[in-house]
């Protein structure tokens, strides 16, 4: 009797089994195990001797200084020494007038930003340079440029004295010393949050009948909110550690214009400690700022978040405008 000879089975093709590894696997078995692509691996970069000496001194310049305060602080005394009637005078007019330099850069800055990122006229450059000076100019110059502008003999002197209006020497003119320093950091934040606005919504929003007003308050602003909340905070830290521009324009008077910094200025001479404890307190608030800002301004792998498609609609369930349905039905 003759057998048979037993079928073969072919071997698989590692060509195919790459290809499509379910189609390849032999009748009842498992697809055969592919090799394991073993994950990219970030080189490390090597830094050069010349350029770790100057880093680390770099560092350490900034460092040392605040090692110096907090190591030089009178602990055992920081909170009787912060609670000082003088002390929390100072705090209280710290407080106001910086929150009303915040005041008046939104007021002022959040339009100026708008308008920057939005329109294109003639010397557009320039101007925006003039709002951004600030930045670069000493707080001192600032003082005297605010001086000699609303100042008794400034530009506008003469018609405010005229209107009962002072603002040298007084605590209006403490929150004008800190918007103007202020100002610039407001109005580069806004600037780039609506700059990286997609313009769809608003035109969406101006397709169904609002306004450019009512888009902007109720589709623009809320966009850019985050922007607005980091510009706002810088401003208000800026406004809050101002010296030159404050001290020339409205004066160092105590329980008027004198605020946290001038009061360390004078405090320096007669009560070293008292002046530590003052600046750790200042010291403390702006971590406090740059912490809360860090997902925007500290982290150097934050990017920018991509715009989101606004969902297709074939037509709208309510007009903007209040005025009921739109759309066609």
């Amino acid at each position: 009797m003759t057998g048979t000879p037993d079928a073969v089975t072919p071997a698989p093709d590692p060509a195919a089994a790459a290809a499509d590894p379910v189609s390849a696997a032999p009748p009842g078995g498992r697809a055969p195990a592919l090799p394991r692509e073993d994950a990219p691996r970030t080189p490390r970069t090597r830094v050069p001797l010349l350029l770790w000496v100057p880093a680390l001194a770099g560092l350490a310049f900034v460092v040392l200084p605040l090692a110096g305060l907090l190591v030089r602080a009178p602990w055992r005394s920081v909170l009787d020494r912060l609670g000082d009637p003088a002390v929390r005078t100072a705090l209280r007019l710290s407080l106001e007038c910086s929150f009303g330099a915040l005041g008046i850069s939104l007021v002022l800055g959040v339009p100026l930003a708008w308008l920057f990122a939005r329109v294109d006229f003639p010397g557009k450059s320039v101007l925006r340079a003039l709002v951004l000076l600030p930045l670069v100019l000493p707080p001192v110059v600032g003082g005297v440029a605010l001086l000699l502008a609303f100042g008794r003999r400034g530009l506008l002197g003469p018609w405010l004295e005229s209107l009962g209006i002072r603002l040298t020497f007084s605590m209006t003119g403490a929150m004008l010393a800190g918007a103007f320093v202020a100002l610039p950091f407001l109005v580069l934040s806004v600037e780039g949050a609506i700059a990286g606005l997609d313009r769809k919504y608003e035109e969406t929003a101006a397709t169904l009948g609002a306004g450019p007003l009512r888009v902007f308050t109720t589709v623009t602003l809320p966009l850019i909110a985050p922007g607005l909340a980091a510009g706002a905070a810088l401003a208000w830290a800026r406004a809050l550690g101002e010296f030159g521009a404050t001290i020339t324009f409205a004066g160092n008077l105590p329980g008027e214009t004198q605020t946290l910094p001038l009061a360390v200025y004078l405090m320096l001479q007669d009560d070293p400690d008292t002046a530590i404890a003052v600046s750790l307190l200042l010291l403390v608030v702006s971590v406090v700022v740059l912490v809360a800002l860090r997902g925007r301004w500290l982290s150097p792998s934050a990017r920018k978040a991509p715009a989101r498609t606004a969902p297709a609609r074939t037509a709208p369930t309510r007009n903007l405008t209040g005025k009921g349905e739109g759309g066609p039905r």
